[in-house]
């Protein structure tokens, strides 16, 4: 923990003195609350997404002791598990996608080793701590965390709001991500995002099939005979668009698309 709100007041001490706005997602919500307890003059307001009081009440023992096991032994097979378990409503291929994803990004000890934190983690003593107006938001089947502890969330930091939504993955940009975007950005006092605001255009719909396909911005470049920063800045602009943080969305994206319409043109 200590090392992730190193991380995390890097990040703030380049926004300046401003008050920022702050969401945590998954275990990210926990180092979100450490940090709202620890510095509430930096925070305006606080956003907690799937994330939970005690890693402890996650699952039972035997489970915890299963999934530790299974990721450090056999990580292939234990990233497929982990994308049962964050992304049960997503495609066939957005879970593969995701599975390589996990793989290319870390070795097995450091899942195992992140997956251990997550349960060893408890932020029940901190949460009186914090004074920042905090919406906390869960998906009512989320098989990673029990809704139960985004009540505790709520029920612990004074004056908390609950928001409980329909769906079953973990990861929020599974499964209906505007129902979860809305309430956000209303807490946040953003206008509502305009529907069928996540649409490419022609040449941006080829680079996500080629980032999809796993070309890197090089590789993008020569096939569509531009140069290497034309492809990043498309890639950039896609990302944006789209409202992701990574190319594997934007991969995961593109193979939705495509398995519900075909290829997309």
């Amino acid at each position: 923990m200590d090392y992730e709100l190193e991380q995390l007041a890097r990040v703030g001490e380049t926004l300046g003195p401003d008050k920022f706005d702050l969401i945590g997602a998954s275990m990210g919500a926990l180092v979100a609350v450490a940090w709202a307890a620890a510095h509430p003059e930096t925070v305006r307001r606080l956003v907690l997404y799937g994330g939970w009081v005690s890693g402890a009440m996650i699952s039972t023992p035997s489970v915890r002791a299963h999934l530790l096991g299974l990721v450090e032994s056999h990580w292939g097979l234990g990233s497929d598990v982990l994308t049962d378990i964050f992304a049960p409503d997503a495609s066939p291929a957005a879970r593969e996608e995701f599975g390589r994803y996990q793989r290319a990004s870390s070795t097995a000890a450091t899942a195992r080793s992140l997956l251990a934190m997550s349960y060893d983690l408890d932020i029940s003593d901190l949460l009186p701590e914090v004074r920042t107006p905090t919406l906390v938001l869960h998906r009512a089947g989320d098989r990673a965390a029990p809704v139960a502890q985004a009540a505790a969330l709520a029920r612990g930091i004074p004056h908390a709001q609950l928001v409980v939504l329909p769906g079953r993955s973990h990861l929020p940009y599974v499964g209906d991500a505007d129902s979860l975007v809305a309430p956000i950005r209303r807490f946040l006092g953003l206008r509502s995002l305009r529907r069928g605001a996540r649409t490419l255009t022609p040449r941006q719909t080829q680079v996500a099939a080629l980032v999809g396909d796993g070309c890197t911005n090089r590789e993008i470049a020569r096939r569509l005979g531009i140069d290497e920063r034309s492809a990043e800045g498309h890639v950039e602009r896609i990302r944006v668009r789209l409202g992701f943080t990574s190319r594997a969305q934007i991969a995961a994206w593109y193979a939705a698309q495509k398995n519900r319409s075909g290829p997309l043109k």
